[in-house]
């Protein structure tokens, strides 16, 4: 196998709204019928990476979520001020 047949990996995506949107132009195109079985598996396997990147970014921000939720939970105290 030479250098110029190596299939180079795609890059990671530069965001997760970037991902998404990678993710959504590849799902309209196999939608559409009209890729080759080699380009709908390799669209397929992207998607699959894309969609893992997608995820692993949303678990994150959940888990960012829950650690702020936690801090301001503990920190929140209501004044008498605000009760009427």
């Amino acid at each position: 196998m030479t250098k110029s047949s190596k299939q180079v990996a795609p890059p990671q995506p530069e965001s997760f709204e970037a991902a998404s949107a990678e993710l959504e132009k590849i799902v309209m195109a196999m939608e559409a019928g009209q890729m080759s079985l080699e380009a709908s598996l390799a669209a397929y396997q992207r998607g699959a990476e894309l969609l893992q990147y997608c995820q692993n970014k949303l678990q994150g921000a959940q888990q960012q979520v829950r650690v702020l939720e936690a801090g301001m939970l503990k920190n929140f105290t209501r004044s008498d001020s605000d009760e009427r």
